[in-house]
């Protein structure tokens, strides 16, 4: 169904409020966060370049100020804005692996003895 009326600009509230409960990543995860938190700690890393063509940028920054008030566990991961970048921007692959062998070293359990 549709979420809003092309012709008239009638937004449909039962849509929105379906689409938030299953789709709205940010209220997932704040509505969730004592389950999904502990599941997710040092795995949600999100890059985004800061002039988005669907201006998902804003939903980025939205996401990350609640991030950083997640405890218990804090989230721990990594939010970077790519300056003046459109849509699909990331980091480069070397900087993807340097990031993964980073995360590997911090979070690898100790070797057997």
């Amino acid at each position: 169904m549709r979420l809003w009326d092309k012709r008239t600009g009638e937004i449909d509230h039962a849509i929105a409020a379906y689409w938030k409960e299953h789709y709205d990543l940010r209220h997932i995860l704040e509505t969730n966060w004592k389950t999904l938190g502990p599941k997710l700690a040092s795995k949600l890393n999100i890059y985004v370049g800061d002039a988005d063509t669907y201006y998902l940028n804003n939903a980025v920054k939205l996401m990350e100020d609640f991030l950083k008030t997640t405890k218990d566990p804090a989230y721990g991961g990594r939010v970077e804005y790519g300056p003046c970048k459109p849509h699909c921007w990331g980091p480069s692959f070397s900087d993807l692996i340097r990031f993964m062998g980073e995360h590997v070293t911090k979070t690898a359990p100790p070797a057997p003895t």
